[in-house]
């Protein structure tokens, strides 16, 4: 439904026929981590995330999973087959 609280206009999954069910009634401003990111929306009443609720919550335990303006760096591991790597140690190279 579209979001007659916060985000007027807005289609948002916690709205419903009797007003916002999230928490509290309405969704929460950016923290300062989020600043950056392509789900921001500015409007009148403030900066709230288009993905989620409350983004506070989302940085706590580390990296927001939803940001899109810190890249993740992966790392490569080797992968060794162990069946190989035993015939190559009994075959003494």
């Amino acid at each position: 439904m579209i979001c007659q609280t916060t985000k007027q206009g807005v289609e948002c999954f916690f709205m419903n026929k009797s007003g916002c069910t999230y928490n509290g009634g309405t969704c929460i401003q950016i923290v300062a981590q989020c600043e950056g990111c392509e789900k921001i929306m500015d409007l009148p009443s403030g900066k709230y995330c288009l993905a989620y609720p409350q983004p506070e919550l989302k940085w706590k335990n580390g990296d927001c999973n939803f940001n899109s303006h810190i890249k993740r760096e992966v790392k490569q591991e080797k992968i060794v087959n162990a069946l190989k790597a035993s015939k190559r140690k009994a075959a003494g190279k």
